[in-house]
């Protein structure tokens, strides 16, 4: 008997999904990037607030598109004991519970993991929020820069006696979703090996913490005599490694080994700072940044343009890349070819870029066609596939407002 062909590495997977705006849809994308069914489920009334966030364009959402595309929203009043228990009707049906509501609120709502796990000992329930399940700060409200700031993230980005500034694009949720989807992968894995459900407690201030790669051992090791800090546009432990102002951008440029350092004074046409006693390692060069900050300067100064001098560092084999904008990067032939960049396409809002699934595997080379869902559009089919309730109970059920559904409109 012949079967099905995957569609990807997680197709057969189904997943429950009580997630909203970025943390939590960011795992269950990379879950359905990867072929398993998500199930999202939107509370009544409105479901997913990011519904509303820009760029908002014939009330349809690009942020809620790109963030949900592949998955099927089932819109409930789970306040309402009928829709609490088809919820619970669900659970046995389900591989994975993702959610992340503030810690007590899928509590509240009687979908704790004990209430769960009772109905079916294999579930793996992931938990996201930005401090965690635990701990003096676990019922803290939080969002991404709250997590930011408490992991001393913030803190370490700015000019030396100024502000600390914070980045424009969500570093913490979404390193946070992936951490999640690796724990669920490695979750499932386990579970494979024993049959054993668990609850994962996956936390921004966690994640963010974890990409501290030099500052936190610099700061225990040398008894606090050393207290990382912000350094502006250079890094404060290698040399050279910065930002550098060149003739139209600003360019990045590290060159801290010795042998880097070596490529760099000879492409700069300045082969007498190789063994200048000064600066002939790198922590020399750190007590005389100004010294080595002149010098490129001097030279990026006297090139014919950023081009040039990017095009000579290259062929030197010295790490160096420019400054992109948003308008850049998208249209950058090498993330345009590697799909880091790429089109998706949305029933109201047509073709759009967006970024692209990092994830690549050889066995499956391809994207999968996915489509963002409108609000309770896919309640029948869920309902139908998992309960077999009929269309007439479901469309009862939505005028009892039970469940929820919007217009879907296919306008392009």
């Amino acid at each position: 008997m012949a079967t099905e062909p995957i569609k990807h590495v997680l197709d057969g997977y189904k997943v429950l999904d009580f997630t909203q705006v970025l943390a939590g849809p960011t795992v269950t994308r990379l879950l359905a990037e990867m072929g398993a069914e998500i199930i999202k489920v939107e509370l009544m009334p409105g479901g997913d607030f990011s519904h509303g966030f820009p760029f908002v364009k014939d009330g349809r959402s690009g942020y809620y598109v790109q963030q949900n595309r592949g998955k099927k929203s089932l819109c409930i009043d789970v306040k309402n004991p009928a829709g609490l228990a088809i919820i619970k009707d669900l659970v046995p049906k389900m591989d994975v519970v993702v959610q992340n509501y503030a810690p007590g609120a899928i509590e509240r709502m009687g979908l704790g993991y004990d209430v769960l796990k009772a109905i079916n000992p294999r579930i793996i329930m992931c938990s996201l929020s930005a401090f965690g399940q635990t701990g003096p700060l676990s019922a803290d409200p939080g969002y991404d820069y709250i997590a930011q700031c408490y992991s001393a993230v913030t803190y370490m980005i700015g000019e030396p006696d100024g502000p600390p500034f914070f980045p424009m694009l969500g570093l913490g949720d979404v390193s946070t979703g992936a951490h999640a989807m690796g724990a669920i992968a490695c979750a499932l894995l386990y579970r494979e090996r024993t049959g054993q459900g668990q609850h994962l407690d996956i936390a921004l201030v966690d994640c963010y913490f974890h990409c501290h790669e030099m500052n936190v051992q610099v700061y225990s090791l040398s008894g606090g005599k050393i207290k990382p800090k912000r350094s502006g546009a250079h890094h404060p432990q290698i040399c050279p490694a910065g930002l550098f102002h060149g003739k139209e951008t600003y360019l990045f440029i590290i060159a801290f080994l010795d042998h880097q350092w070596a490529k760099l004074c000879e492409v700069m046409g300045r082969p007498e700072l190789i063994n200048d006693p000064r600066i002939n390692t790198s922590p020399k060069r750190l007590e005389h940044l100004d010294v080595v900050v002149d010098a490129i300067q001097g030279w990026l100064a006297s090139t014919e343009s950023d081009d040039v001098a990017l095009q000579k560092l290259r062929d030197a084999r010295i790490p160096v890349a420019p400054v992109l904008s948003i308008e850049q990067a998208v249209n950058h032939q090498h993330l345009r070819a590697r799909h880091t960049v790429r089109k998706i396409h949305d029933r109201v809002l047509g073709d759009y870029d967006a970024p692209g699934f990092p994830l690549k595997f050889s066995a499956f080379p391809g994207e999968l066609p996915l489509v963002a869902p409108f609000l309770g559009e896919n309640n029948a089919e869920v309902l139908g596939k998992y309960l077999g309730y009929s269309a007439d109970r479901v469309k009862q059920l939505e005028a009892e407002g039970i469940l929820g559904k919007e217009p879907v409109r296919n306008e392009r």
